[in-house]
């Protein structure tokens, strides 16, 4: 902490200098400004190269994912189509192919007013298929 001493009559007196030193920080900001300007030239590359073309596969794309759509009146649908809770897991497997179902994330969109019992059968049936990773969608509150 800076101090600047006040002479006077009556002898010294010493207070606290309550002014901001920013010479600290102009040095620390010239030394940044320099070593950016040393830098960014190393960073483009100026010799004209042609590149050989990539044989690699492209990666394949993620699965597309798996909606379940329950409706107030307990209705059931998996993507756009509807089913039942007993023929869930065969429309899933259908729908997913020879994936593995225990890797599979199931989206579930059920409405507000749906019966807890209604969700729980598709949560049984899910699981009693071997589908144990379940995601449940909401919608975003809106923020004003």
């Amino acid at each position: 902490m800076a101090a600047k001493i006040k002479t006077g009559g009556a002898g010294n007196q010493v207070e606290a200098n309550s002014d901001i030193n920013v010479t600290p920080f102009v040095d620390i900001m010239l030394v940044l400004l320099i070593i950016f300007m040393v830098a960014a030239p190393l960073a483009s590359v100026s010799v004209p190269v042609e590149l050989p073309i990539a044989v690699a596969k492209a990666a394949p794309n993620p699965p597309k994912p798996v909606y379940i759509s329950i409706q107030t009146d307990g209705s059931v649908y998996v993507g756009d189509f509807q089913t039942s809770v007993g023929s869930l897991g065969a429309d899933l497997s259908d729908q997913i192919g020879a994936r593995n179902p225990a890797d599979e994330r199931i989206f579930i969109r059920a409405d507000q007013n749906t019966r807890y019992g209604d969700f729980m059968q598709v949560m049984n049936a899910l699981q009693d298929n071997g589908f144990y990773s379940v995601a449940l969608v909401g919608e975003d509150q809106a923020t004003s």
